[in-house]
């Protein structure tokens, strides 16, 4: 059998660490976070670190945690469920508007983005269109059965937010692939309804364990038990939140097309190949004959055959990728570029006339809200995906030529 690339790293007490790194830098305050989450007597095995890995809240960014009867809250994190979706048309390149900046403005129109300012969500739905409406009755039942256990979430955006993309790293693209066919992809999870979510059980998390938090390595690793009341409302409500923002990718999706649509004179057919993954998100699987709970920060699913979407940043191109079903990297594969640096260091580091000078192949905003997104803030996507080459392989390879950021 082929010897692993991967990197071991132990230090007693705790499980050995894989890294799927050579090539790419760590830093070393990721290697910390990495070992003081090896240090959790319920880890499986070992954790498996991607090679976008960087240092994270409650956990570290690319991690994939393997637990036997206990799940941490904070390292699932608050955007649960966040994950890509991507969708090959039929049309080419040759279809496409020349100037570009049109069809960006029909997507802005048609897809709520942006932050939150004050009382000022310029991110939510004025009024909830009625394809959203009918989705969010699908999932509203479930939330009800959560919100009866804990009423806080009730007031959370959670209808308003179905359909909307937010904003920080979250994007929607237009790309090309080798072969100069057209794609839409979009970057989202479960909006304001999930950051509810986490930050709630990440909080009773901590007070449950108010006597032992001493005792932990951080106390951002405070868990639930198996068996626990609150182990079994967080899995419940993690798991909405995971069907929440899978239903928030494909009604974006929806609303692309459509504003395509409007665009290009050209009728085209859409999701001539279609890819829908989650890259923060729990779920059991069998792993090394057992039944365990995996949780993947910032990490994808890369089951043998499985397919995936690998983006870089708002610069650099992205692939579709198959998964090669390794088992000891718990079956998985990175979840972009991974960054190389902070927002505010990319912030204090790059001016605009730098940003403009990255993307002057892509029709998307230039302006200094967007910095901190920066392509040289991330990792070398071309190194990323070579130290990963035991765990996926390339189907498609996409650069992009539109990119709407909230």
């Amino acid at each position: 059998m082929k010897q692993s690339t991967a990197e071991v790293l132990q230090i007693a007490p705790g499980k050995p660490i894989k890294l799927w790194t050579q090539g790419v830098p760590v830093e070393r305050e990721a290697r910390q976070q990495l070992l003081k989450t090896a240090q959790m007597p319920f880890i499986f095995k070992h954790l498996a670190v991607m090679p976008d890995v960087h240092l994270g809240k409650g956990s570290t960014i690319g991690s994939v945690i393997p637990t036997l009867g206990a799940i941490i809250p904070a390292a699932v994190g608050v955007d649960i469920g966040c994950g890509m979706i991507a969708v090959r048309t039929s049309l080419e390149a040759g279809d496409l508007p020349d100037n570009l900046h049109g069809l960006r403005r029909a997507i802005e129109q048609a897809v709520p983005h942006g932050k939150t300012f004050g009382r000022h969500d310029q991110g939510a739905w004025d009024e909830v269109p009625h394809i959203a409406d009918q989705a969010w009755r699908a999932l509203a039942g479930r939330f009800k059965a959560i919100t009866d256990k804990h009423p806080r979430l009730e007031k959370s955006n959670n209808r308003q937010h179905l359909g909307t993309l937010g904003g920080g790293n979250h994007f929607i693209e237009v790309c090309l692939d080798e072969a100069d066919r057209v794609w839409f992809m979009l970057h989202s999870g479960s909006r304001g309804v999930g950051n509810a979510i986490g930050r709630l059980f990440i909080e009773l998390a901590q007070a449950d364990m108010r006597q032992h938090l001493a005792d932990l390595p951080d106390r951002d690793l405070a868990y639930f038990a198996e068996g626990s009341r609150h182990f079994a409302d967080y899995v419940e409500a993690v798991g909405w939140a995971q069907d929440y923002a899978r239903q928030n990718r494909a009604l974006m999706m929806q609303a692309v097309i459509g504003a395509a649509r409007r665009v290009i004179g050209k009728p085209f057919a859409a999701e001539l190949e279609a890819v829908d993954c989650h890259h923060n998100y729990v779920q059991k699987e069998h792993h090394f004959g057992q039944e365990v709970l995996v949780t993947r920060k910032g990490a994808l699913s890369a089951q043998k055959g499985e397919l995936g979407i690998i983006p870089g940043s708002m610069g650099a191109k992205s692939f579709i990728v198959r998964g090669l079903g390794n088992p000891e990297a718990f079956c998985s594969c990175s979840h972009g570029a991974g960054r190389s640096m902070s927002r505010t260091q990319a912030k204090k580091q790059f001016k605009l006339t730098d940003q403009v000078r990255a993307t002057a192949h892509v029709e998307c905003r230039k302006d200094k809200d967007v910095i901190d997104e920066i392509p040289m803030a991330y990792k070398d996507i071309d190194a990323v995906m070579a130290a990963q080459r035991e765990l996926v392989e390339v189907v498609h390879s996409l650069r992009q030529v539109v990119c709407v950021k909230g």
